[in-house]
């Protein structure tokens, strides 16, 4: 690549992540989608897969290791969901959207069309690629570091609403205990095409609808319809 291509990924580095790559070619790599290979094959031989797998293992051992450290007293169960909630791939979806990676990955032209799913797929997949990438160019600590400032500092937030359990189950305790009923999910809505169709989906307790959720599928909408009802039931209770 030229200095004048490199040059945004030189100043992302700085400003987004805090740190220059002396190896710039790494974080390039690691925002690289297969299919921008696949479309570029004589002047692009590598993609991000690798280094998303080096990104996952390190990802993972840095919460595992901050939750056994900080949390003496929890059950291995109740560690594991927590840390399934932080590193799903809305969560570091989510983080790799706010750092802002998603305009300089290299991606085909109909990845770029792709729907919101598939967005938030690819940079779940440069955030661990680049987190990999990160501990390549920089070492285990600065890797934790960053991983703590963009996933692990969402902890309290999660414990807080109760979101790392799951939130279909925990309604169905809810409902049963304060109302007598098993909650009923009955889709509302569906729009757009087959392969990037979006549900909404309403639960209710009863004949009351307590709360509507929308996403790909029918399970991703049911459960954010059930963390709408928690809610709903929380400030009930608080009333």
């Amino acid at each position: 690549m030229s200095g004048m291509q490199i040059e945004p990924y030189q100043n992302f580095a700085r400003e987004n992540l805090g740190f220059e790559f002396n190896d710039i070619q790494l974080l390039i790599t690691a925002l690289t989608h297969r299919s921008y290979v696949n479309e570029h094959k004589k002047s692009v031989r590598e993609h991000n897969e690798r280094l998303e797998f080096l990104g996952d293992a390190v990802l993972e051992l840095v919460v595992t290791d901050h939750l056994y450290r900080n949390f003496p007293t929890d059950a291995e169960g109740t560690l594991t969901s927590w840390r399934a909630a932080l590193v799903r791939t809305e969560s570091i979806g989510a983080a790799g959207m706010s750092i802002g990676y998603e305009p300089l990955v290299r991606m085909s032209r109909g990845e770029k069309q792709g729907g919101d799913r598939a967005r938030q797929q690819i940079l779940a997949n440069a955030f661990e690629a680049v987190t990999g990438a990160i501990y390549l160019e920089r070492g285990y600590d600065d890797a934790a570091a960053f991983i703590h400032k963009h996933i692990i500092s969402k902890l309290d937030g999660i414990l807080q609403t109760g979101s790392w359990r799951d939130a279909k189950s925990h309604l169905q305790e809810v409902s049963q205990r304060t109302d007598g009923q098993t909650p009923q999910y009955r889709t509302i809505d569906e729009v757009g095409p087959d392969h990037d169709k979006i549900f909404t989906l309403g639960v209710y307790v009863g004949d009351k609808l307590m709360g509507t959720g929308s996403g790909p599928s029918k399970q991703v909408a049911q459960q954010q319809a059930a963390q709408a009802a928690l809610e709903e039931y929380a400030k009930r209770s608080a009333a």
